[in-house]
């Protein structure tokens, strides 16, 4: 027996119960993990609040770990049992968690169970819109929204990693001063300015190659018309609304809106898994690229996690700790 976060019924936070979970026993394509730590992500308070398609009850919390193997199913190779480990596993705010091993990463040395739960969700969505459908390439000019958030602190890295131009956006100034100190080129704050109006002044009419909608209805047609010749609107997150029109108008420049969704796309989340793997995970062990944690609570504090989430006051990640 173990423990976890149970949900039962959807609603407010306090759904969420501490509970004894039955796993059984373990599956011979499956991996037990000792969780270290858990990230938070915007998507778990949807579920808890029964807003997230397909999701029933009951369920436990939880999207992404890092921990310790404590045990490896008979036909899975490649894993053993010690090995620290990040990825993305439902049920992860718990003390153990059974994972897909296709879905798990050997965690670098020099990162702690906190830094590496603040990389599956968040890094592996950013990186598949901005690599595996958007195709990134060096000097692109890349539209960020919400640039404070998971996801869009983690595209900000990689875009600078991989020598772009980047304007970020956010409702909130501390989180655009926050960017710019991580070097995001120019930041805009979308409820005070037209995000396409600044975009056509900086970059002289030429406009942005990809942009991140990860907002949805409330910002959709000026970060439309933000996008230069050829531009490539990659589309995953629905925060100001999930239902959007557009002009066809973004035909004269030859505009793609590509939406995507990682969690639901088995055959893009091995690739992605893949690239990653072998591309990014040297980044970190070289500490060239770091992920952004905002707060470390104990486990006990998943309440007051979603209420921060909620909040939407944080910059990166808020992380839950197993560890004393």
């Amino acid at each position: 027996m173990t423990k976890g976060y149970l949900v039962s019924e959807f609603g407010g936070p306090e759904v969420m119960v501490w509970d004894t979970l039955n796993l059984g026993a373990l599956a011979a394509d499956a991996v037990r993990v000792r969780v270290g730590a858990s990230g938070i992500n915007f998507a778990e308070t949807r579920m808890r609040a029964g807003d997230y398609s397909g999701q029933e009850l009951p369920f436990v919390m939880g999207m992404e770990v890092a921990g310790t193997i404590e045990e490896v199913g008979e036909s899975v190779t490649g894993l053993s049992r010690g090995d620290r480990v990040l990825g993305r596993a439902r049920g992860a705010h718990a003390e153990v968690v059974d994972c897909d091993p296709d879905h798990l990463m050997l965690l670098p040395d020099n990162l702690s169970f906190v830094q590496g739960a603040a990389i599956p969700v968040g890094w592996l969505t950013a990186w598949h819109a901005l690599y595996t459908v958007g195709g990134m390439k060096a000097g692109d000019r890349i539209l960020v929204e919400a640039v404070g958030g998971s996801v869009g602190s983690a595209a900000l890295a990689l875009a600078k990693q991989a020598g772009c131009w980047v304007l970020g956006t956010a409702s909130r100034d501390e989180k655009l001063s926050q960017a710019a100190s991580l070097g995001c080129d120019a930041v805009v704050n979308y409820t005070r300015e037209s995000v396409s109006e600044q975009v056509a002044r900086l970059t002289e009419g030429q406009g942005m190659d990809i942009g991140l909608m990860t907002i949805g209805d409330a910002t959709a047609d000026d970060l439309i018309d933000s996008m230069g010749m050829d531009g490539r609107v990659v589309m995953f997150g629905s925060t100001g609304g999930r239902d959007i029109t557009f002009n066809l108008r973004i035909g004269i420049l030859n505009i793609q809106l590509l939406s995507m969704s990682i969690s639901t796309s088995p055959a893009f989340m091995t690739q992605t898994m893949s690239d990653f793997r072998t591309r990014a995970l040297p980044l970190f062990a070289s500490g060239e690229l770091e992920p952004a944690v905002d707060t470390v609570l104990p486990m006990s504090d998943l309440v007051r996690a979603h209420q921060m989430v909620d909040e939407r006051a944080h910059f990166g990640k808020v992380i839950l700790s197993n560890e004393d």
